[in-house]
């Protein structure tokens, strides 16, 4: 990297080892601070020096489709560990890190009301712990670097979410069962990787990649793959792997919920994109059966179940829940159709699908701060009561279903584009279907908001109502907008999809 767009020519070419390092270092910090604000100014600083870093990288990946290799310690690849940024990891540290901090914004009121005020520093400790695992999960070149990232940002998850909703003990279950389901999915990648360290000798993804290319037909790494598949699908939601993911969002706090259905997925979706198309080859005759005869019919099997099984939630974190394992179902559809197409159909939704899941879990936190509530019969009256997060909720629910003019419209009309592409009738007939249910489930709770009077005092917790605090207001509005405006000025999500795409097509840690 040459000079910075926003850092310095010396920072700047630390900006991979920065994003890390900060809010990993800083979560030590955090927890030895017993104030609980001050740790929440912590991880504002570190989710604010990732951004930086993180847009540092996204422009110097722009020209040319450069990479960017940063060797940790000094010690040249393939034998050191390498963090290796193209277009596709790049744009997801954008969208983790942007997300991260408009999360933190929100999570000042939401987590001092949720949270015990003595257990808050070691809450924002352990949020720092999953941000930096997510992020070196992202950047790095090293395959077993990567597993232990995941790990980091497990276990930093893991405790988020077991602290609950007000201490709601039902969260302690989700994040045991989260735990054993993570461990054994972590498992599954592990061993793929000794699979593949076995056939290869190298842990370097890069390097990995050409020595695979020269072994066609070798069973180990065939098994490898296998065990990659498996182990990321676990973390990713794929459907029928996603038994952890409708209580870990259902009973956690607010904060966390809106953190991780913006995030955690999606970096375990990145993985799948790395290892299937970089590490690996869509040229192999295994990875194409697997992403054809595997992938596809998983996804649309978790667009449809999941759909239909929101219909019939009643609690709304629940039911947004089941949504999400539709919504991976979308966009490992992209990935399954193995076209540069259908890749960045696929990583569009990923991006969008952030925005829009980000609006609709900070504006039922806005719900539950107000008024207590968290059952969608609970939310009857509120778009009265409370118009402007109704009306941010209800331009998420809109993007969800994918009207015209929203950001979630334009990922499902390049997916269905994608899969005509490939003539996938039945998967455009599986998109149609699964968005027909979304407008079902989503009709629920804005008929609930909208089409009743607005609650009286005695609804709300303790009798008392409570005004939704600005900081919980401007990250709301901001995703909020950003549905819009991606949906009628697409342009710049749609390059930076398409990037990733031929990022991932064209081997970007082989080249």
């Amino acid at each position: 990297m040459t000079d910075g767009i926003l850092l310095p020519a010396a920072l700047a070419a630390h900006a991979p080892a920065l994003l890390v390092a900060v809010p990993l270092i800083l979560s030590t910090v955090a927890a030895a601070i017993p104030s609980g604000r001050t740790a929440w100014a912590l991880a504002v600083i570190s989710a604010a020096v990732a951004l930086v870093c993180a847009i540092e990288l996204f422009f110097a990946t722009r020209a040319d489709h450069a990479v960017v290799s940063y060797a940790m310690g000094g010690w040249e690849p393939p034998f050191g560990i390498e963090f290796r940024i193209d277009g596709l990891n790049a744009a997801i540290l954008l969208l983790l890190s942007s997300t991260g901090l408009l999360a933190l914004l929100f999570a000042l009121p939401s987590v001092a009301d949720e949270i015990a005020g003595n257990k808050q520093s070691l809450f924002y400790s352990a949020f720092l712990l999953a941000f930096s695992g997510l992020s070196g999960v992202a950047i790095t070149g090293d395959a077993f670097n990567l597993f232990v990232f995941l790990e980091i940002s497990s276990i930093g998850t893991y405790a988020i979410i077991a602290m609950g909703w007000k201490n709601d003990r039902r969260a302690l279950t989700a994040s045991f069962n989260y735990l054993v389901m993570g461990t054994i999915g972590a498992t599954f990648f592990v061993i793929g990787i000794g699979f593949l360290y076995m056939a290869t000798g190298t842990l370097n993804m890069a390097d990995m990649a050409q020595r695979i290319a020269e072994l066609p037909g070798d069973r180990v790494v065939e098994v490898g793959f296998a065990f990659i598949l498996v182990g990321i699908g676990l973390k990713s939601a794929l459907f029928p792997l996603h038994l952890w993911l409708p209580n870990a969002y259902a009973f956690a706090p607010n904060f966390v919920t809106t953190f991780l259905a913006a995030t955690a997925t999606k970096v375990a979706f990145y993985v799948i994109i790395r290892f299937s198309f970089d590490v690996f080859s869509i040229e192999s005759a295994y990875v194409v059966n697997a992403l054809t005869y595997v992938v596809t019919p998983l996804a649309i099997a978790g667009m449809l179940v999941g759909s239909a099984q929101a219909l019939f939630q009643a609690d709304a974190r629940r039911l947004f829940a089941y949504s999400s394992v539709a919504q991976v179902g979308y966009m490992l559809l992209g990935l399954g159709m193995a076209t540069a197409l259908g890749v960045a159909a696929g990583t569009l939704h990923l991006l969008n699908h952030a925005i829009m899941k980000g609006a609709l879990f900070m504006a039922l936190g806005a719900f539950a701060y107000s008024y207590g509530v968290r059952r969608i019969d609970d939310l009857k009256g509120l778009g009265q009561a409370m118009p402007f997060t109704a009306a941010a909720f209800t331009i998420g629910a809109l993007s969800l279903i994918g009207v015209p003019f929203t950001a979630g419209f334009i990922s499902k009309f390049y997916l269905v584009q994608a899969a005509l592409d490939k003539d996938w009738w039945w998967a455009v007939a599986a998109i149609l279907i699964a968005s027909v249910l979304a407008v079902f489930y989503c009709y629920r709770m804005l008929v609930a908001l909208w089409v009743n009077p607005a609650p009286t005092a005695d609804r709300a917790l303790n009798g008392h109502v409570r005004r939704v605090p600005w900081m919980i207001v401007i990250p709301l509005w901001i995703l909020a907008a950003a549905n819009l405006y991606f949906g009628t000025n697409a342009g710049f999500m749609v390059d930076m999809a398409q990037t990733a795409a031929q990022a991932a097509i064209n081997g970007g840690v082989g080249s």
